[in-house]
């Protein structure tokens, strides 16, 4: 029985090679987790700027309904899923009679939103109880 000869060594792999292609493979994998993580961040921080626009659209609303003089007297601070919003009207009077309120809607460690809306000086219907 003959066994084969090998005449050439260098026809396998080397131990560097395999080495580099680990290596290779290592930076394509932590480049994935990296990106992972990143778009993670992105989506869970919608809920909360969610959330900040429903409070700024619901104050720009209620100005809108009740007039600006009395949209003044609103709470500063709104409870909307489970946090606490600070609410901020700066308003500007208008040539045309109305008022543009410019709405910033924070919470700590919470992206915020920052709403404009143009509202009457008083209620322009009286609302019936």
């Amino acid at each position: 029985m003959n066994l084969p000869q090998f005449p050439d060594r260098e026809a396998g792999t080397s131990l560097i090679e395999m080495v580099v292609a680990v290596l290779v493979l290592s930076i394509g994998v932590i480049a994935g987790f990296q990106s992972l993580t990143q778009s993670q961040k992105g989506i869970g921080g919608e809920l909360p700027r969610l959330l900040a626009q429903n409070v700024a659209l619901n104050r720009a609303e209620e100005l809108q309904l009740l007039g600006a003089a009395v949209g003044a007297s609103l709470p500063k601070s709104v409870v909307m899923g489970g946090l606490v919003w600070q609410v901020d009207v700066e308003q500007a009077q208008t040539e045309a009679m109305f008022v543009e309120a410019r709405i910033s809607v924070s919470a700590p460690d919470q992206p915020g939103a920052v709403y404009v809306v143009y509202a009457p000086v008083s209620a322009p219907v009286e609302l019936s109880q």
